[in-house]
């Protein structure tokens, strides 16, 4: 094992990189309209995908290079086969302090002690709607009780940190607003609505689709009670969080595209394939597997191979942009959707 002597991902705008999405699979039990096509989705071969040692390898890279927080993100990341395991692994990395996983739920009721004894930390698990119509709606399958059922599991085997997460699509969204926050306070869970972002694989985004964070804000607000800028507990949280005054619960707000948060970003991407990526809508890619598949054949893994792997990493963060650009008039919507890059 290498240890560089700048073990710190700074980009050209000063940003500090040390949150690492890992995409584990491209594939998913559900068909969101927001992240991919209903019928007909081409997936990648198995043999393309990394495998859970080259993950490892990667992430075991990274973290000489200062990252230390992982989100597990897919597609559905419990499609992937024996994922527990995975986690386990990466618990062993040295400098990695935090492990998350983001579902939509459908899985989590089988695998949730599984993912909790091999030492996942938090979970966020996607939640649209209360109602099974709104839900087949969005997502193009049936699941609610499933994901519900999930929750709840999740909360049984003992994960304290869950966060659900519901995508804010105006025309659609608007009368979830409420009855997902009800169900927040009543069950003691933190809630984040993330604005309708230019990923759909359909390519039928419109500026005028987003519900805004500050549209639901209010209504939150003639609801309930009026809600108080919460602590930040991370300056590049992509959230702005909030709690009812009443002392009931917390909401977050993810607006990438009304209030972008660029400025503070702190994540990199890693596909399912081993692709990094710099930004979620990044038009450029950095091909680890190549790195990593090399060397296992030409160099057994060795100490040249990983200061290869942290050049590669090095190059992604110094290209990386000062802001996504939706909005602005030379914006370039990236040639994947949501379920190839990764959640």
């Amino acid at each position: 094992m290498i240890h560089s002597s700048n073990s710190t991902l700074i980009d050209q705008f000063g940003r500090r990189h040390t949150n690492l999405r890992l995409s584990v699979t491209d594939r998913c039990n559900i068909r969101c309209f927001y992240c991919m096509p209903a019928e007909n989705v081409v997936f990648r071969p198995r043999e393309e995908l990394l495998t859970f040692e080259e993950i490892e390898r990667f992430v075991r890279v990274a973290a000489t290079l200062g990252v230390n927080k992982l989100r597990l993100t897919g597609g559905e990341p419990l499609v992937r086969s024996d994922l527990h395991e995975l986690i386990r692994q990466l618990t062993g990395v040295r400098g990695v302090e935090d492990i998350a996983l983001t579902t939509n739920g459908i899985l989590l009721g089988e695998q949730a002690k599984a993912l909790k004894a091999a030492g996942l930390n938090r979970l966020n698990i996607s939640l649209d709607t209360l109602h099974e119509a709104t839900f087949q709606r969005i997502s193009r399958r049936r699941g609610l009780q499933k994901v519900l059922d999930g929750i709840f599991a999740a909360r049984q085997a003992g994960f304290e940190n869950i966060r659900l997460n519901a995508i804010a699509i105006r025309g659609l969204t608007e009368t979830e607003v409420v009855p997902l926050a009800e169900f927040a306070r009543t069950h003691d869970f933190e809630l984040r609505f993330i604005e309708f972002m230019p990923l759909d694989s359909d390519g039928n985004w419109r500026a005028e689709d987003v519900l805004t964070g500050e549209t639901i804000r209010q209504i939150l607000e003639e609801a309930f009670c009026r809600l108080e800028p919460a602590p930040r507990t991370n300056a590049s949280q992509p959230a702005v969080d909030f709690q009812f005054a009443d002392r009931k619960g917390r909401i977050g707000f993810i607006n990438p595209v009304s209030q972008p948060f660029c400025g503070d970003c702190d994540r990199l991407r890693l596909t399912a394939e081993g692709q990094i990526r710099n930004c979620l809508f990044s038009t450029t890619e950095w091909d680890a597997r190549a790195l990593l598949r090399a060397d296992a054949s030409d160099n057994a893994g060795g100490d040249v191979s990983d200061a290869n792997l942290q050049q590669l990493i090095r190059d992604c963060v110094a290209a990386k942009q000062a802001a996504h650009g939706i909005g602005e008039s030379d914006f370039q919507k990236p040639d994947r959707a949501m379920y190839q890059i990764g959640g």
